[in-house]
């Protein structure tokens, strides 16, 4: 009993002042969310009741049901999610972050810092964005995940090949919020308290959708072309999804045997082929899929190679890679919220 109490007395100790250190941080407006959060903060922020910490821990991250997104993930840390529309945003990322929330995900990580807005902006430099995934990271305790569109599959590629030391050995830490460069070159790391550079980040999960070589070659994006598909170790998990007739992204039916994604190293990196009957420039478009309980229950249980809904009058359009990203978001959101709470345990123990 004695060693019970002096545990909630360490977590109740731990907790207060991480939280006045985070309010002392983080006060109300712009400048405060773009004041560095103190080394320590995330993890002493992290307060889930034992019962769900406990489930948490015991999720399956492939196997999580709609009732476990909603009384255990919910309450749980959620990575931030860029979407990175493309060079002609018809329909921008924003309908595609509405389903993610429609389907559990916390509309916050979903926002641009700048704007509020839930899309990003694919003609930005990528060492920026590489910057700003450094920026988040300190300040919530995980790298943000990213989906790009067409154009926006390629910013996300370049990304990635930026983290791994593309452009050189050094990246400015980007502040989103003021939009600009920090004078450094490393964040605090939120777990340790040590200095973690930009370059060598690793991100849980990418997607890119409808990236194709032909539109690089036409806004003349040529350092990109031989490297478009070369997918480096700074992710954790790619996904590449082609259309199988896309005149604009140029990619036609084997596109993603013949000319697919592959890792430079470790990563695990899937192509998968979508119906010819996908819109390009529609992709994003998935909230009727959240609003339809045929097709939404179907997205519940997804697994991958799973048949999709026999239903002959059922709008499916964008069913199977909204599908399959949810999937994958679920799974990654679970793995961090894990991973945060191990890393929080692991104080705690290290300070008996």
């Amino acid at each position: 009993m004695r060693r019970v109490r002096r545990r909630c007395a360490i977590l109740a100790a731990v907790l207060a002042v991480g939280l006045a250190q985070a309010l002392a941080a983080d006060p109300v407006g712009p400048a405060a969310q773009s004041a560095p959060r103190p080394a320590g903060g995330v993890l002493a922020g992290l307060s889930l009741d034992p019962a769900t910490e406990a489930r948490l821990l015991a999720l399956d991250p492939e196997r999580i049901s709609p009732e476990e997104v909603r009384e255990v993930l919910a309450r749980a840390p959620a990575p931030r999610i860029i979407g990175l529309h493309g060079s002609v945003p018809i329909v921008t990322m924003a309908p595609f972050a509405e389903f993610l929330i429609a389907m559990g995900y916390p509309a916050e990580r979903l926002r641009n810092p700048r704007d509020g807005g839930y899309t990003y902006s694919s003609f930005t430099d990528s060492r920026e964005v590489a910057g700003a995934l450094a920026w988040h990271y300190e300040r919530e305790g995980s790298v943000p995940m990213l989906i790009g569109h067409s154009q926006g599959g390629m910013l996300t590629v370049k990304v990635l090949q930026d983290l791994a030391g593309a452009s050189g050995d050094r990246i400015n830490v980007w502040n989103p919020v003021t939009d600009s460069a920090e004078d450094r070159f490393a964040v605090v790391d939120p777990l340790t308290g040590g200095d973690r550079p930009v370059v060598g980040l690793r991100v849980p999960y990418a997607a890119a959708l409808a990236t194709g070589s032909l539109m690089r070659v036409l806004l003349g994006q040529w350092g990109m072309v031989a490297r478009l598909r070369a997918v480096p170790d700074t992710v954790g998990e790619f996904t590449g999804y082609f259309i199988e007739w896309d005149v604009i992204a140029g990619t036609s039916p084997g596109s993603a045997q013949n000319n697919p994604y592959r890792p430079t190293g470790t990563a695990t990196v899937r192509n998968v082929t979508l119906p010819a009957e996908y819109s390009h420039l529609s992709l994003p478009a998935a909230g009727h899929l959240a609003a339809n309980d045929v097709t939404r229950a179907w997205i519940e249980r997804y697994t991958p190679g799973v048949s999709p809904p026999a239903e002959t009058d059922l709008d499916t359009r964008n069913l199977l890679h909204a599908a399959d990203i949810w999937f994958r978001v679920k799974k990654h959101w679970c793995l961090e919220a894990q991973r945060l709470v191990r890393a929080q345990r692991a104080v705690l123990q290290a300070r008996r």
